[in-house]
């Protein structure tokens, strides 16, 4: 199945009037892989999702699922199946007629679409109630007939447009574990478009972060969190605070970066950048440390905390370091109990200098809205 579910984006394009929505995007999504398509709205995530099943046709470029060129076929002839956010279930019917509705359009026999809708919703743990209607539902329990109704016809490709929106936390949780193990248990590809992004770092095996109708990075969770590409993704994904200065010497691979506050650093992976070029580059906030006191002069910031949130795990702290952007430090819970902080006080952070992230990419926007 693996072969047959590969997706082949080909300088996809897609116009409206004079708006790129998806602007020349080439993406390959292996068979049988989780991959999430991230980023804000209007970024054309779901309008590439839309191009995938065939609801929408690209205004240039080429589209292949298994090898087969797919841009110009029919919903129904390209071997996908669309879950659409608001589950559009069919008031009237019971969960196994709306989960046998596609075999019925097919014409099959209605013993044979019967038995199969109930044996999908056994699949999601639904055929206790296969004779309710979807009014007598929970929400979570809803999407998953919703589900069952897009794999009853054994698709080769599953897509779902934020999917888990319309939950609460708890139902949100317990559905990224279904949807992980439905896809495991199946071996086909899912391309699940969300703007949530832990749920895209939970779920996927590859995160597509997207801006402006562009793909920014498209690689594994870890490395989109872990090593952003652009200042925007790094930004976009959270996680990582980012910084900026020259190059004030090279020397082998290790760079000094001197900020206009005439704070050094040094940039570890230094390949191809010269003395005088302006540059960015991350830290990640979770390996931080804060302390009332300056204890180092290279690799820090200090600044006046502006704002202390508890998360359970971790206590974000954020300091206004006078350089037009948030510097934020995620504390350990018992870290910050032993020495808390206050809103107001001067703080000062240090970190080890090989944390320092070159950001190759340039896209440097904070990740609003494409209109």
């Amino acid at each position: 199945m693996t072969d047959q579910s590969r997706i082949d984006i080909r300088k996809v394009t897609k116009l409206y009037g004079g708006v790129r929505a998806v602007n020349e995007v080439d993406l390959t999504i292996d068979g049988g892989a989780y991959c999430c398509m991230i980023g804000p709205s209007g970024c054309g995530k779901t309008t590439l999702l839309r191009m995938i099943a065939g609801h929408e046709i690209p205004s240039s470029g080429a589209i292949a699922i298994g090898g087969e060129d797919v841009t110009a076929l029919r919903t129904g002839d390209r071997g996908t199946a669309l879950m659409f956010q608001n589950y559009a279930l069919f008031p009237h019917l019971s969960l196994t007629d709306n989960v046998a509705f596609s075999l019925r359009v097919r014409g099959q026999g209605a013993d044979q679409r019967r038995a199969a809708a109930r044996a999908m919703l056994e699949r999601v743990q639904l055929r206790h109630l296969a004779d309710r209607v979807p009014s007598e539902l929970s929400g979570g329990q809803q999407q998953r007939v919703a589900l069952a109704r897009a794999l009853i016809t054994n698709p080769k490709v599953l897509l779902l447009d934020e999917p888990l929106s319309a939950l609460d936390e708890f139902l949100r949780l317990r559905m990224r574990v279904e949807l992980k193990r439905l896809q495991s248990d199946l071996g086909i590809t899912f391309v699940h478009v969300t703007h949530t992004q832990p749920e895209a770092i939970a779920l996927a095996d590859q995160v597509v972060v997207m801006d402006h109708g562009l793909i920014e990075q498209a690689a594994s969770p870890r490395q989109v969190y872990g090593r952003p590409h652009s200042p925007y993704v790094a930004r976009f994904m959270g996680g990582q605070n980012v910084l900026a200065g020259k190059i004030e010497k090279v020397t082998g691979a290790v760079a000094v970066i001197a900020a206009p506050d005439g704070t050094r650093y040094d940039l570890i992976d230094a390949s191809g950048l010269v003395a005088g070029a302006p540059v960015k580059f991350s830290v990640r906030r979770d390996r931080i440390a804060l302390s009332d006191a300056a204890t180092a002069a290279r690799n820090a910031a200090h600044g006046k905390i502006v704002n202390i949130e508890y998360q359970g795990t971790f206590v974000k702290v954020s300091l206004d370091t006078g350089r037009g952007e948030e510097f934020i430090v995620y504390m350990d819970d018992d870290e910050y109990l032993a020495a808390p902080k206050e809103v107001g006080q001067v703080v000062y952070a240090t970190w080890k200098p090989e944390l320092n992230h070159f950001l190759r990419g340039t896209n440097d926007s904070a990740g609003t809205p494409h209109e």
